[in-house]
């Protein structure tokens, strides 16, 4: 289970409601209305508080891969790395017959975007993967110990890389398909053990039951833990993990003359199976002392900022009176200026505290009711939510005698596209999930920054 623990960074602004802060608007044709259908309009301001929190870890169910390791001179150091299972088809058998029932070699891909990478592209890394000797079990938490799943003494390859690969010519880089996207995939391939690939074939001679089910499958080969044990400098983002045997057969000619072709076997880490993504944080101690003026965020590390709405408060000062607005704003500091300097993250979850360990479990999406997405505008350095009000009123009704603690948390928006009467398209989101690529914003926390304004009216 997720656990967390609060750090002690409170704001030093008392959870008070500012003297003054409560005005009765004009209506707008009101000198049309009969007095009795008049509805007095108020507007009141009160002080939110802002803290930072640490999580002791994220869930990260995901396809994608993080690799590498990473120092920020704010934000700390961030090592990533994952295991994986692979996809086996039901009842998976080689396409031919190896020659000689030998095959010629086996390697782990992995497989990047173009720019899919955080840091210096050209700081020199390595790789290097491990056999998992116990089968995974289905947490996708970031704190698993790969100690427990792990020989670390029996290394089944390594390969060091730059995430820029200076080699290749921007002929191949450039490259387009008819449909214009970029044929050049990056890839870091790691040479593996010969006779670890033997042993694949051999199983399905002997063992076809082996390869009948992926439960079966996962039993023979729990998977690969691939991590990062030399440079620092780089975090590759993986699209793609894949494991391939190759080798020769026999294949016979129009004319029945023999000759030599080859093949391969390739098992790829799919949504079907298991990824367990891991990433260990350090040096945040500046992220954890006690200020007045700054909150963070920080990902992958788990650095989130609660923000505490005196809803006791509110309550009492609004009475009956029917909450129509509530515009939240989260204001942030100018970034780093450092060459490799993390950004802010894209956008932003608003939701409450108690509902987060069940939000991504259960694959949730905002719904503007209990759940709230922002983006982040570089003009003005901020994340803006239109109108909580959905949120106040459900905390109202349910717990009308504390206070509303929210979470706000870095997250990546996964999208489609919805096509109007008029022809208009709309974006909407698909999924949310925890955002893993290192990123760092520092937010205020001011008393103007956690000012919190609600309109309400009152029916007579």
């Amino acid at each position: 289970m997720m656990k967390i623990k609060p750090l002690l960074i409170g704001l030093g602004l008392g959870v008070t409601i500012l003297s003054g802060c409560s005005d009765d608007l004009n209506l707008v044709g009101s000198t049309i209305q009969p007095d009795g259908d008049k509805m007095p309009v108020y507007v009141d301001t009160f002080q939110m508080q802002a803290t930072t929190l640490l999580m002791d870890s994220v869930y990260a169910r995901t396809t994608n891969g993080l690799l590498g390791e990473f120092y920020d001179p704010l934000y700390g150091n961030v090592k990533s790395d994952y295991i994986c299972q692979f996809y086996c088809p039901d009842d998976f058998k080689f396409k031919h017959e190896p020659i000689n029932g030998q095959i010629d070699s086996i390697d782990f891909k992995i497989m990047y975007q173009n720019g899919a990478w955080v840091g210096d592209s050209l700081a020199p890394m390595r790789a290097q993967i491990y056999l998992v000797d116990k089968e995974l079990e289905r947490d996708f938490y970031t704190n698993f110990d790969p100690l427990e799943y792990c020989d670390m003494q029996n290394s089944l390859g390594m390969q060091t890389y730059t995430a820029y690969d200076n080699s290749v010519p921007d002929s191949i880089r450039n490259a387009i398909d008819s449909n214009g996207d970029r044929t050049y995939i990056p890839t870091v391939t790691i040479r593996m053990p010969k006779e670890f690939g033997q042993k694949f074939y051999d199983e399905s001679i002997k063992n076809p039951s082996t390869f009948s089910s992926q439960e079966n499958f996962n039993k023979f080969f729990p998977g690969l833990y691939i991590t990062n044990t030399y440079g620092s400098g780089n975090i590759l983002q993986i699209t793609y993990s894949t494991f391939s045997i190759y080798y020769k057969y026999n294949l016979k000619g129009s004319q029945g003359q023999d000759s030599t072709a080859y093949s391969n076997e390739t098992f790829n880490v799919t949504k079907e199976v298991l990824q367990l993504n891991r990433f260990k944080n350090t040096d945040l101690t500046s992220l954890l002392e006690e200020n007045d003026s700054i909150a963070y965020l920080k990902t992958p590390a788990g650095v989130y900022t609660q923000l505490t709405i005196p809803a006791q408060d509110i309550v009492e000062r609004i009475g009956d009176r029917v909450i129509n607005n509530i515009p939240l704003t989260i204001k942030a500091l100018p970034q780093e200026n450092w060459q490799w300097a993390l950004s802010a993250p894209s956008n932003l979850l608003l939701l409450p505290k108690d509902s987060l360990a069940t939000f991504f479990v259960n694959n949730k999406i905002e719904d503007k009711k209990t759940s709230f997405l922002a983006s982040y505008s570089t003009s003005s350095r901020s994340y803006s939510y239109d109108n909580i009000s959905n949120l106040m009123q459900e905390h109202i009704k349910n717990n009308p005698d504390k206070d509303m603690v929210l979470l706000l948390v870095p997250v990546e928006r996964l999208t489609a596209q919805s096509n109007s009467y008029y022809g208009q398209s709309q974006p909407y989101t698909t999924a949310i999930n925890n955002y893993l690529l290192p990123s760092g914003v520092k937010l205020l926390k001011t008393k103007e920054a956690t000012k919190i304004v609600i309109t309400t009216t009152e029916y007579k």
